[in-house]
């Protein structure tokens, strides 16, 4: 009988299948990027017109391909701005003064209204080229992902244990070695699962971003949202089939190749003194850590690691307890003064704008519109927290469970509801049922699943040891929820009340007015009004109806999550 090499000795090759694999798939990944990557960088001199959408189905995977790759460089921007806004929002009072209501007015500006304002300037960065609109367009996606990844990173920082806080200036740490062996390593899992949840966010504005409007001129960039925007409009529904089967295969091969790897790889950041009982498993995961090309060129890079490690910790030494005295009270009461001035100014000119152009009247309209819409928001905020909290809590608390739910859970989260919005747009006309409450449902579709995501984060950073002793001393139903399960998952669940309830009132946009052809179905509220004055170009409705959104979303937050943030800090973290 023939017999075959066993794993054992299939590891002891010098080069082994695994190997092949890692080669193959880096090569084909290399050769598609630049496939896809060459039909960016083509000529464009507005006022031309850019090629149209061609819903042949055969076009689909290079479509999908440019969508892909616009949202994976938003991606990585949006890990960049993370990490270094977050860590100075949370290391620095004065900072923070400025950073956390500045976060809160970024979140509340929807989508289209960056597009609006940034779009012109990035042409005119790229002149010649299609690269502004690609710019554009990634900013746009960028716009869509960052907030919810940042709210996630600062709030990690501000709960890191105080006693690992201790032994970091008891060691003498550097900032930047703190940095890398405390607070990123402490801030992985909720950072890791509010990226997966933003990534998918991101796909509910792909076709927002890919169809953009300058100069009074409509150009469409090639990507899925760009094809499932024309099939909307010429109403075909077979090409919106096949729209809708290649999103599902695309987030099922993200989530397999990328996002799982990733879980399993974060799970060793987890902070307890009992290992997990099961820990997350990937394939992939499993195929790079047997194969010994990325030991080899890990060990390759170790020299270069650590010499810019010792450079970085050089530029920044170990922080000092400083005793506060009168002197930095005295320069944080200017401070304060300094920003309230700069803040009263620019409320003041932009009231002056809103008041020189449309008038007080239009003001009181926008902001009725704007508690209309607010009343939405929180109807879903209620019911998200109720219905997906609990189913959070139990994936995250059953890493077998975690490992069967979490492609369907990426894949909901991922899937762009707005492409099934014609279908429930169909729905609705045939059943009579209105938009001012249909509307609910369709930003829920895109809004809860940050609740949800940031519920199982939570879950997950409950130590073993603690879930351990709660079911010792007999906690069960809700003594459990009251004394284990709410403290600890109360800071993610404050960051999925906040990036959900800003994601909603951006959703609000596309789903306060959805249509099917030519036939519309229009909701009132703030969001169909900013979608129709930036529709029909019209600048001081625009800013009047973003400035009332940033008004609610920032007051919401500071009368009722940024309270909720300051006792999660002080009472509800490990």
């Amino acid at each position: 009988m023939k017999t075959f090499p066993s794993p054992e000795a299939l590891q002891r090759l010098p080069f082994g299948l695994a190997d092949v694999a890692v080669i193959l798939g880096t090569l084909i990944l290399l050769a598609l990027v630049a496939n896809i990557g060459a039909g960016t960088i083509v000529s464009f001199n507005p006022p031309e017109v850019t090629p149209g959408i061609n819903l042949d189905p055969i076009n689909l995977p290079y479509y999908a391909g440019r969508s892909t790759l616009r949202m994976f460089v938003a991606l990585f921007l949006s890990w960049v701005f993370t990490l270094a806004y977050g860590y100075l929002a949370a290391n620095s009072k004065r900072a923070e003064k400025v950073m956390l209501p500045l976060l809160d007015i970024l979140q509340s500006v929807p989508v289209l209204g960056f597009l609006s304002i940034t779009v012109t300037g990035f042409i005119a960065l790229f002149p010649g080229s299609l690269l502004g609109l690609e710019a554009a367009s990634i900013f746009a996606i960028f716009t869509s992902q960052v907030w919810n990844m940042t709210f996630s990173f600062y709030q990690s920082l501000r709960t890191v244990p105080k006693e690992l806080h201790e032994a970091a200036l008891l060691y003498r740490l550097s900032r930047w070695e703190r940095f890398t062996k405390l607070e990123v390593p402490s801030a992985m899992i909720g950072l890791l699962w509010n990226a997966m949840m933003s990534f998918g966010g991101g796909w509910f504005f792909v076709a927002e971003s890919e169809a953009i409007s300058v100069l009074n001129q409509e150009y469409t960039l090639p990507g899925i949202g760009s094809y499932v925007a024309a099939a909307i409009a010429q109403e075909n529904l077979t090409a919106l089939g096949w729209a809708l089967l290649t999103i599902v295969v695309v987030i099922v091969a993200v989530d397999q190749v990328f996002w799982r790897p990733l879980v399993a790889w974060a799970d060793r950041f987890r902070v307890e003194q009992s290992s997990s009982g099961e820990a997350p498993s990937s394939w992939v995961y499993d195929l790079l850590t047997a194969a010994r090309i990325p030991r080899l060129l890990g060990q390759l890079l170790v020299p270069l690691g650590e010499g810019a490690s010792r450079f970085l910790s050089g530029l920044t030494p170990a922080a000092e307890v400083v005793r506060e005295d009168d002197a930095s009270h005295q320069g944080d009461r200017w401070f304060d003064l300094a920003l309230l001035t700069l803040t009263s100014v620019f409320v003041g000119a932009i009231m002056h704008f809103i008041g020189t152009t449309v008038g007080v009247g239009e003001v009181f309209n926008a902001l009725g519109l704007g508690f209309l819409t607010l009343l939405r928001v929180t109807v879903l905020l209620v019911g998200a927290t109720l219905i997906w909290t609990p189913i959070g809590v139990a994936i995250g608390f059953n890493p077998r469970l975690s490992r069967l739910l979490q492609p369907l859970v990426q894949f909901l989260a991922s899937f762009p509801s707005n492409f099934v919005f014609p279908f429930v747009t169909l729905l609705f006309l045939k059943t009579g049922i209105g938009l001012d409450f249909g509307s609910i449902l369709l930003m829920a579709l895109g809004a809860q699943w940050y609740i949800l995501f940031n519920s199982i984060a939570g879950a997950q950073s409950i130590p073993t040891d603690l879930r351990e002793m709660a079911a010792d001393v007999g906690l069960t139903g809700w003594q459990r929820w009251q004394k284990l399960i709410i403290p600890g998952i109360f800071s993610a669940w404050v960051t999925g009340g906040v990036t959900a309830g800003g994601g909603a009132w951006n959703a609000s946009i596309v789903s306060e007015l959805v249509s099917w052809g030519p036939q519309q179905l229009r909701a009132t509220g703030l969001g169909v009004y900013i979608a129709e004055a930036t529709a029909a170009g019209d600048w001081p409705k625009i800013i009047l109806g973003i400035a009332v959104m940033s008004l609610f979303v920032v007051g919401f937050n500071r009368l009722v999550w940024r309270r909720l943030y300051h006792l999660a800090e002080a009472k509800y973290h490990f």
